[in-house]
């Protein structure tokens, strides 16, 4: 078995060829693509004819914002984009910069314009962490010309970015790379000589490319790095010379974990969240509990999910199902008592008993719609009849006077006005006939029906 020097060195795991740490780069950054055609994915943005790649070779590149997940290529198109258009290019992270780097930035693109007539593309990354008053920085050199401003962000820009610097901006959506093109990405460096792994002699065999296509979600640097640590895992537990083969457990230990794209805070949980609300919705239980572990595997709070389910029962289901309300806040208290991981499962239940149950959403629009009421109308007072009358002089007021007690007649039932005279005809609740309100509907038929026998006795 091969050791590697705990120095300040890098060791090539095939060859033992010496590289010098700080001349040391990671294989993603190696082998980022140079030119529009090197880039693999987002054919939609950077195909031949595409508007992203005619803009470029047109040399009438503006500015925009590079919105997708993480390792999908947004710094690579901004630095091809660049270069292509000839144009000096400035990075920073909105992470570590602030509004003094922004300024600098800004001299240094104005003297290249007044100097060298020669614009400067400006790459932020992560724009989406700057704040609002930051991001306006940029809007008069945007205005004026004197830099292209190129943002990337993995957040949706309608919530994050100035409604000012998205109207400068054009947006481009990048998408999650597909298995194939990630099985591409793989090839590319394990065959490329300059600068990929070719010279390190490894073979990566098809359980781990399955492996690690499937697993990185989408994210070419996560891919890139996993087979990379693959390899070096490769070269050093094996004995015999190479070519060294990369086996699906070399993958495994690499990766640790599956590439996961989930923010709590983010769109995707949004989108989510909204899908496991809408599978429910549809009476889909397999749909339910496929999106409730995406959210559980992204580390997603298991209360707010509780939450949410405790909303849906109310909203979805209503008394077409009434024990989905109890069962919904018992299996929230189930978890509040057993904790990660054991009450996730409870949780589960829930969401395929919510998925399974007879839905209605009549109690929603009822309420709803009394409440749209209740804001466009006057107060009306409560009949007097009904109202309390704890004091004597309530009483010689008429509260009270004329009520019925229900339970004193036949089947606990009496009519009589329980709404103010002028909105007593107005009626909200329609149920729907779903699950138990076929028993409601049959109730207030009943009810109804008694309504008129006492009216005309």
């Amino acid at each position: 078995m091969k050791n590697l020097e705990k120095t300040g060195t890098y060791i090539g795991p095939a060859n033992n060829k010496m590289i010098e740490k700080n001349e040391y780069k990671p294989l993603a950054d190696r082998l980022r693509p140079v030119n529009m055609d090197e880039i693999v994915g987002q054919q939609h943005l950077v195909g031949i004819g595409k508007v992203l790649r005619k803009a470029v070779e047109n040399d009438c590149l503006q500015s925009f914002i590079l919105w997708g997940p993480p390792g999908t290529g947004k710094t690579t198109i901004a630095q091809v984009a660049a270069n292509l258009s000839k144009c000096n290019f400035v990075e920073f992270s909105a992470v570590t910069s602030g509004i003094k780097e922004v300024k600098e930035v800004m001299k240094s693109a104005e003297d290249q314009l007044s100097l060298f007539r020669r614009k400067t593309v400006l790459f932020v990354d992560e724009i989406h962490r700057f704040n609002k008053s930051q991001q306006d920085a940029f809007l008069p050199y945007i205005e004026k010309g004197t830099i292209i401003f190129i943002g990337a962000t993995t957040e949706n820009p309608s919530f994050e970015l100035n409604s000012a610097l998205l109207s400068r901006c054009q947006i481009y959506t990048l998408n999650p790379l597909s298995e194939e093109e990630i099985r591409t990405i793989l090839h590319n460096a394990i065959s490329n000589s300059e600068r990929g792994l070719a010279d390190l002699q490894v073979v990566l065999s098809s359980e781990a490319e399955d492996y690690i296509s499937t697993l990185c979600g989408g994210d070419a640097r996560s891919a890139l790095n996993t087979l990379e640590l693959a390899a070096n895992l490769a070269a050093t537990t094996t004995i015999h010379s190479g070519p060294y083969l990369i086996t699906r457990e070399h993958a495994e230990q690499a990766l640790q974990r599956k590439t996961t794209n989930y923010d709590k805070s983010g769109e995707e949980h949004y989108n989510i969240i909204s899908a496991l609300h809408k599978s429910m919705r549809g009476s889909d239980p397999d749909a339910a509990l496929y999106w409730f572990a995406r959210m559980i595997q992204g580390g997603e709070d298991p209360l707010y999910i509780g939450r949410r389910l405790v909303r849906f029962a109310s909203e979805d289901i209503g008394n077409a199902a009434p024990n989905a309300l109890a069962v919904t806040i018992a299996a929230c208290e189930a978890y509040e008592r057993l904790g990660h991981p054991e009450g996730e499962l409870a949780l589960a239940q829930a969401v395929i008993y919510l998925a399974c149950s007879p839905k209605s959403n009549a109690i929603y629009k009822a309420y709803n719609d009394v409440m749209d009421f209740i804001k466009n109308t006057r107060d009306f007072p409560v009949p007097k009849h009904i109202r309390n009358a704890p004091t004597q002089l309530m009483k010689n007021l008429d509260y009270g006077t004329g009520y019925k007690y229900a339970h004193d007649y036949p089947d606990h039932y009496v009519y009589q006005e329980y709404l103010p005279e002028d909105i007593k005809e107005m009626k909200w609740y329609n149920p729907d006939g779903q699950g138990y309100e076929k028993e409601i509907m049959k109730r207030l038929e009943f009810w109804k029906s008694k309504q008129t026998e006492d009216s005309k006795s």
